[in-house]
């Protein structure tokens, strides 16, 4: 089976918010920290870690 990267991303979230229920601001703020380190000079430095 193979299933996109966004969509599993997005059904472990909202496992992960319902299970968990963490604040909405700490969601949006890791939100919003991954998406500008994504787009910053730590991008490849996080990337080449992660792998």
């Amino acid at each position: 089976m193979d299933v996109p990267m966004w969509l599993a991303l997005l059904v472990i979230g909202v496992l992960g918010v319902k299970l968990a229920r963490p604040p909405w601001w700490l969601v949006a703020v890791l939100l919003l920290g991954g998406y500008l380190v994504a787009d910053s000079f730590l991008g490849p430095a996080v990337d080449t870690a992660i792998k």
